[in-house]
């Protein structure tokens, strides 16, 4: 027997992780390589949408309970009790689990993590420390204002619900940058707080509630107007009147500094909720590029993809892939990458089956399927990606260098013959194979469809006139107030015929391109309204009627 092994039953593991402030892009890469390993996720309810994300698909979750403090009885000495969240972290890691514990912000700054990490010291539970961008230090960076600069600054955090008399009467007399978490409907008081002990009421002060995030908002004022100021925006009072903030004190919260500095609240797309009606697949990178802008994108299905009627033409054009019968196969959509790729499974086939046969693909997110299938597309277009801009480059049928003269065209049920035409003009044989068909996609949840027809979203983006008819008939017409984008003529056209006002017209026919336009049209809203000294809204913030027609 060893001496020197210890006396208690093998433990897991525990990872106590800072999530940061609230923005899923600021988790660090330790931070997700801890959480894809996780075999249990116990996170703060603020930071459990952002943490989940990346673990695994059946990570336990337990279920947590706050400990009611008021039932102390009184007069009974304090001992230190562990939340339920630190019971479930030991109880966990006694099993000879891999625990990930996140908090909001970082273990170190934020929340009560110090206690559990003792807790786990305690009983010789092996732990680790994932540090995070702290809420006192995340926020303000995203609110525009900057804690220290070149020449230096002493900066004080302050918790305005534990902080003493005499933390309140240090910070007052002295000339510090302070950051203080408290609540919206407590600013006020800290305010009152710092200039009893000596700071100056016309003192700059910021207050920030949400932030990092794209509700985020922030109020520049002094200590001693700030109570007005929350007033006069209608911000107080009010039920959410609890919710944190972070209040920066001192000249590097002053309003001209910052409306310099405001890089976050100033994106074209700001707090924009936009409907982009395409499947999670399709809207991928499109929702992706539209948070890049600070929109917030709801992804709505319009379609649902189902099997042929008759399988068979789509079984035969599979066997006749295996057996040489073509020379190309050409994919205009995801979903005709995924239906090929789901037949190859059914017969036991894999990417190996396409030697020897060249591949075209429309569209980026087209080509990305066929990577990730293990394929690399031999043709993709390169201008319009589109049905016609594939015919733009693909070759001719040649006897000579083209020993078959046959294409494989998988493709949905509703496509146009448009490539069929043209493939058949460059002296191709095509056998045009309904691979899947599209219907109509059940109507979103009663909430998603009063915020279309009631003007809760700001924008939405329309892809096809496909989309646009079925939007309609799943989900009503989107309210007046909301900016109608289309991806082309024909998009536009569909939506006017359906009563829509079109606002964005995207300059080529693409999704990114679309995006993009949309993000111009804030841009451009933005600085009509800065110019003119109004203050800067959405447009499902707008009264019905008031809304002056915009251009594309």
């Amino acid at each position: 027997m060893n001496p020197t092994a210890p006396n208690h039953p093998v433990h897991g593991h525990v990872t106590f992780l800072g999530a940061g402030p609230g923005d899923p892009g600021l988790l660090t890469l330790r931070a997700v390589e801890a959480l894809a390993a996780a075999d249990v996720l116990i996170a703060d309810p603020q930071v459990l949408d952002v943490v989940r994300t990346h673990a695994r698909a059946h990570v336990d979750m337990p279920a947590q309970t706050v400990t009611d403090e008021s039932s102390k009885t009184v007069g009974t000495p304090e001992v230190p009790v562990l939340r339920d969240t630190a019971n479930l972290v030991m109880s966990a890691a006694r099993g000879g689990k891999r625990v990930v514990r996140a908090v909001l912000g970082d273990p170190g700054l934020d929340g009560n993590a110090g206690d559990e990490m003792l807790a786990c010291a305690t009983e010789g539970i092996t732990f680790e420390v994932v540090p995070g961008v702290a809420t006192a230090v995340g926020v303000p960076a995203y609110a525009g204002v900057p804690l220290r600069d070149g020449k230096g600054a002493d900066v004080r955090f302050v918790d305005a619900r534990t902080a003493s008399a005499t933390c309140w009467s240090e910070v007052g007399a002295s000339e510090v940058t302070a950051v203080v978490s408290t609540t919206l409907d407590s600013v006020a008081a800290a305010a009152g707080e710092l200039v009893s002990a000596g700071r100056k009421p016309d003192t700059p002060l910021t207050v920030t509630v949400a932030g990092t995030t794209t509700r985020q908002r922030t109020w520049t004022a002094t200590l001693g107007s700030i109570a007005q100021v929350l007033k006069a925006a209608k911000v107080l009072p009010s039920p959410d009147g609890g919710q944190p903030v972070i209040a920066v004190v001192g000249e590097r919260g002053a309003a001209a500094r910052r409306d310099q500095l405001s890089w976050f609240e100033s994106k074209p797309l700001f707090g924009w909720n936009v409907l982009v009606p395409r499947t999670k697949e399709q809207a991928a990178s499109l929702s992706d590029q539209l948070r890049s802008y600070g929109a917030v994108p709801s992804e709505v299905p319009t379609i649902a993809v189902e099997p042929p009627r008759t399988p068979q033409q789509m079984e035969r054009a599979v066997k006749g892939l295996v057996t040489g019968r073509y020379e190309w196969i050409a994919f205009t959509s995801v979903n005709a990458v995924k239906a090929v790729r789901e037949k190859f499974e059914e017969y036991g086939l894999d990417a190996r089956a396409f030697a020897g046969i060249k591949v075209a693909a429309v569209g980026e997110q087209t080509a990305k399927s066929l990577v990730e299938f293990g394929v690399k597309p031999d043709l993709v277009p390169s201008g319009e990606q589109s049905a016609a801009g594939l015919l733009e480059d693909w070759p001719p049928y040649d006897p000579v260098f083209d020993p078959i003269d046959r294409v494989f065209l998988p493709r949905a049920d509703i496509a146009t013959e448009t490539l069929v035409a043209g493939l058949i003009e460059l002296g191709w044989e095509v056998d045009d194979v309904t691979a899947y068909r599209t219907v109509r996609a059940s109507p979103p949840p009663a909430e998603t469809r009063e915020a279309i027809k009631g003007g809760g979203f700001d924008a939405v983006l329309f892809t096809s006139s496909s989309t646009v008819r079925n939007l309609v008939g799943i989900a009503g017409k989107p309210h007046n107030v909301t900016v109608i984008a289309c991806i082309g003529p024909a998009t536009a056209k569909t939506a006017e015929e359906h009563g829509l006002r079109v606002d964005v017209l995207s300059p080529e026919p693409s999704v990114h391109k679309l995006a993009e336009a949309l993000a111009d049209f804030g841009a451009a809203r933005r600085d009509a309204a800065l110019e003119a000294g109004d203050p800067v809204t959405r447009p499902s913030e707008r009264r019905p009627g008031s809304r002056r027609r915009a251009r594309s």
